[in-house]
């Protein structure tokens, strides 16, 4: 008898173990091959945070996540149901029906197996599901802030019907003259609904062909969504939301297939544009700030539906703050007032300026840290966390107007994550995040409702969110 095998295979079977444990489930009833796959997978939590590890081919890898994020899908399914209903007065299965066949035709093979096996996953773990689900909750973003507001006024006849607020975000990038020590510099924050923010996961994805991808997502989605990711090709990335975008088209690709593709199959900035215009479909219409650590080249690729704005260098820095900076789609694209500063995309695009004036030459991970927790009010001139800062806090805004607030007075949207990475963590695959408030601040989720009533119908969705440390996630780390 081989006793190291023996012994391999014992601690193997323990590793599989603490991962079922982990996530609460159990192995029983998995087939040898089921067994198999997970073994190759990590499962781990810190500072607010799941780490994932998956590997293999595209079944094998949704499996694992869907086995080892299913309870956590599941209630991010559950959160985004009642959500989508009382957004829309319309039930999830109805928006299954009403898209998939606009959204299922456009995923390619690869995609299709992952998302598969994530279905296969959670309900060999007790969460049953089914593809079409998975591949609606995968296009979320895209349906719900693009596809529905034109679907809705065939409905009704007031055209306002659907005001649902958009993503917000705020990250810049920076290299050469910019940066301490002339490397590149990406941050980013996202800023959106709260009771949304359920978990959120750092997923190391090891596909059998392309790029390994160190990433920020949502358990169950397998693009990044929140949008931060690094690659084993060099390439880092961010986005931020094109303001007052109204524009959707059902001929073309689906952005989370795109992103997704982009990111695991280019090799280059340039690349990873041409896979992301190629089927555009204005869905999820982003600023992407994107860089290239083996060049020191830095990029923002703005996707309209009939417009695309593109800049690059190896010496300056770009910024985003859901105000497109293409005059084309600025103008003909969005209805969006770039001069009003007591709107939240444009106090923030002023104080990203002025914080790049202020820290040329300075810019690091310390730095882009605390540009990222900034809470300064351009409008009031003076520190002020409230829906115009950088790290956004719209829930106290008493008379918010800003984009991504939906015009509502203590909106419970804002910064629930911060994430930095410079040249150097990037080719050694890591990257420095924080989960909750950018600033550090803590959200007690039953304080808040007690205090605003006129919410209620977020009760037993509406998590709280500690203030949390910002802590460093490595590909191919163990628990």
């Amino acid at each position: 008898m081989n006793f190291r095998l023996v012994k391999f295979r014992t601690f193997a079977l323990g590793l599989a173990c603490l991962s079922f444990a982990q996530a609460g489930l159990h192995g029983a009833g998995l087939s040898d091959r089921e067994q198999r796959w997970l073994r190759a997978a990590e499962r781990h939590e810190r500072a607010g945070w799941i780490y994932l590890h998956v590997e293999g081919g595209p079944r094998e890898r949704g499996f694992q996540h869907g086995y080892l994020l299913a309870r956590d899908i599941a209630e991010c399914l559950r959160v985004v149901r009642a959500h989508w209903r009382y957004d829309s007065s319309m039930e999830w299965s109805w928006l299954i029906a009403h898209t998939k066949g606009f959204i299922e035709p456009g995923i390619d093979s690869e995609n299709r197996a992952e998302l598969q096996g994530i279905a296969e996953g959670m309900s060999a773990a007790g969460f049953p599901t089914t593809y079409d689900e998975i591949v609606t909750y995968n296009a979320e973003l895209e349906i719900e802030l693009y596809w529905w507001p034109l679907a809705a006024k065939k409905l009704t006849d007031n055209i306002d019907v659907v005001k649902k607020p958009k993503q917000s975000c705020s990250s810049f990038i920076a290299t050469g003259r910019m940066t301490k020590d002339g490397g590149i510099v990406l941050g980013h924050n996202t800023m959106g609904d709260y009771v949304e923010a359920v978990a959120n996961v750092v997923i190391d994805i090891k596909p059998d062909q392309g790029h390994r991808i160190l990433m920020q997502t949502q358990p169950g989605w397998i693009h990044s969504g929140t949008d931060f990711f690094i690659t084993d090709a060099g390439l880092v990335g961010s986005e931020t939301t094109i303001g007052g975008f109204k524009h959707f088209s059902e001929k073309g690709v689906p952005e989370f297939v795109r992103m997704r593709r982009a990111t695991q199959d280019a090799a280059s900035i340039d690349q990873w544009c041409a896979i992301m215009k190629n089927g555009n479909n204005g869905g999820y219409a982003n600023a992407w700030l994107l860089g290239d650590i083996n060049t020191g080249e830095i990029a923002r690729l703005e996707l309209g539906l009939k417009y695309i704005g593109f800049e690059r260098t190896n010496d300056g820095f770009f910024i985003g703050s859901n105000i497109a900076e293409d005059p084309h789609i600025l103008r003909l694209e969005t209805d969006t007032r770039d001069d009003d500063i007591r709107l939240s995309d444009v106090a923030r695009r002023v104080r990203w300026k002025q914080l790049m004036k202020e820290n040329a030459g300075k810019i690091d991970l310390e730095l882009g840290e605390k540009m990222e927790g900034d809470c300064y009010d351009t409008c009031l001139n003076k520190e002020s966390p409230d829906s115009r800062t950088l790290s956004g806090h719209f829930e106290l805004e008493p008379e918010s107007t800003a984009p991504g607030g939906g015009d509502v007075p203590f909106h419970p949207n804002g910064t629930f994550d911060a994430k930095v990475v410079d040249s150097r963590m990037a080719k050694a695959m890591s990257f420095a995040a924080r989960w909750g408030s950018a600033d550090g601040s803590s959200f007690d989720a039953p304080a808040f409702l007690a205090a605003h009533p006129q919410f209620d119908w977020m009760e037993g969705y509406l998590k709280s969110r500690p203030a949390e440390p910002w802590v460093e996630f490595k590909a191919g780390e163990g628990p």
